[in-house]
């Protein structure tokens, strides 16, 4: 087998992993919700809802079963990737639609996500065959079976532990399980992206370096260095800061957020495109190191307060909470390792601005929800999350 040949079978291996893990994380969300959807809707505390999870999901698969005959002329025009990801937002707008319940949009969503399965797995289908051939179909459509079906073990398990003991589903559950995994995910999403280039695609840049010349492996332990001295800052400051002053959780995010953008300029900048791939750069040992420590600084920022605001509300949920935060940013992180000996230092450091951009945005409206709760139904809470 030659270089290219080989190379081609390690990209369409890839395809196929990340293939499976986004459906790892659409059936996450989606199975788990089929599963529990009529308990909820029976415990929710709403008079003017009167949807039904059975009838919810009998419109969904009697939709799907028809709109199989649209997918086969949608996916050839549209291309499998566009398709499926257009589906996934047509999944993600069906399990918001139980952040704030009504009948309409509840059905209304259902007869759209009937019509995005049919789309998504048909594109799923064809991007399979797209990536395989009589000698890898089975190795890949197994890969891709078994990713998926993870999709049972995580949610379910979530349920068993967020569940375990209760006779009644409150409300403030509802919105844990919908709310917190529809927008806080986002955030976490980030954390797992920043912290595969903090603690591995970045020290490889390091190492690449050439200008640095017989330093420049060892330069890979002082970035280490660097970093956590970033994170041990961050840590102390942003814990004093929140407890001595008017700060909010919101303003050390939007820090975190600013300083990894500057350092992802910088790093832009500074070292070439195939810098985790090829072993030759040139920037300067100062700015190498204080994009070091704008990387540690920022990653402290994140994760301080997503494990501040996970236990200011829902205090009495810990166990579920600080699962599923760990599975995201775990899940994304692995992700990011597998792609980054692939991808383009540029395409990462853009993946990494929009993810953080959105992840921020997404962790304002959380506080900003969770402090409304708060003041309508105080009992649920401990105290102020501001």
């Amino acid at each position: 087998m030659t270089a290219s040949t080989q190379e081609m079978a390690d990209m369409r291996t890839y395809n196929v992993v990340i293939l499976g893990i986004g459906f790892l994380f659409i059936f996450t969300a989606f199975t788990t919700c089929g599963n529990i959807e009529q308990t909820v809707v029976k415990s929710l505390d709403n008079a003017t809802f009167t949807g039904s999870g059975y009838h919810s999901l009998g419109i969904i698969y009697g939709v799907f079963s028809l709109a199989n005959l649209l997918a086969l002329t949608v996916v050839p025009v549209l291309g499998p990737r566009f398709t499926m990801f257009f589906s996934g937002i047509l999944y993600s707008g069906y399990i918001a639609v139980f952040i704030t319940p009504s009948t309409w949009s509840f059905y209304f969503t259902s007869v759209l996500i009937g019509i995005g399965a049919a789309l998504l797995w048909t594109a799923q289908g064809y991007f399979l065959l797209e990536n395989s051939d009589v000698t890898t179909i089975n190795r890949n459509t197994g890969i891709f079976w078994a990713l998926l079906q993870c999709s049972m073990l995580f949610g379910n398990l979530y349920v068993y532990l967020g569940w375990k003991g209760k006779t009644e589903i409150s409300a403030i559950f509802v919105h844990l399980l919908f709310f917190y995994f529809f927008f806080n995910s986002i955030c976490m999403a980030y954390t797992g992206l920043e912290l595969s280039f903090c603690s591995g695609v970045y020290g490889t840049c390091i190492g690449a370096t050439t200008h640095f010349g017989d330093e420049a492996k060892a330069l890979i332990g002082i970035s280490g260095i660097v970093v956590g001295f970033g994170e041990i800052v961050g840590g102390g400051l942003f814990g004093l800061v929140l407890k001595n002053s008017h700060f909010r959780r919101t303003s050390v995010v939007f820090l975190g957020m600013v300083v990894h953008f500057v350092a992802f300029y910088l790093i832009f900048l500074s070292i070439p495109d195939d810098a985790p791939v090829v072993f030759h750069t040139s920037p300067l040992v100062f700015i190498a190191m204080l994009c070091s420590f704008l990387l540690g600084l920022g990653d402290s920022c994140f994760n301080t307060q997503l494990y501040s605001i996970l236990g200011c509300i829902y205090m009495d949920q810990s166990a579920p909470a600080f699962a599923i935060f760990k599975f995201v940013q775990s899940i994304f992180a692995a992700m990011a390792f597998f792609y980054s000996g692939y991808v383009l230092l540029s395409w990462q450091l853009l993946v990494m601005v929009v993810l953080g951009f959105t992840g921020t945005l997404c962790f304002f409206v959380v506080e900003k929800a969770q402090n409304t709760l708060a003041e309508s139904h105080s009992e649920h809470y401990s105290g102020s999350c501001e």
